[in-house]
């Protein structure tokens, strides 16, 4: 969707989920190089990552002058928002 933001304009990006959630204590630090919430980790089938996705994310999003960040509830789920300035023609 098309925000103001600052006299600006950005569009800002959500992706929710149904998963595990995120505990409170550890958004600050999930993105983080190599971060992972363990306990929710070794619940994970199959194939894991490296806890590289978030902070490779952040950084993309804040090299194009955006803001990246989450909201989540253990066992409900996880939102993850973005934002990029929209572009002067």
């Amino acid at each position: 969707r098309l925000k103001r933001n600052n006299g600006g304009e950005v569009v800002e990006t959500a992706v929710a989920d149904t998963g595990f959630g995120i505990p409170e204590d550890k958004i600050d630090k999930i993105f983080s190089k190599f971060e992972q919430v363990k306990e929710h980790r070794d619940r994970v089938k199959g194939q894991k990552g490296t806890g590289l996705g978030l902070s490779i994310a952040k950084a993309i999003v804040e090299l194009h002058s955006g803001k990246i960040w989450i909201e989540s509830k253990v066992d409900v789920g996880t939102t993850f928002y973005f934002t990029l300035p929209v572009a002067e023609a």
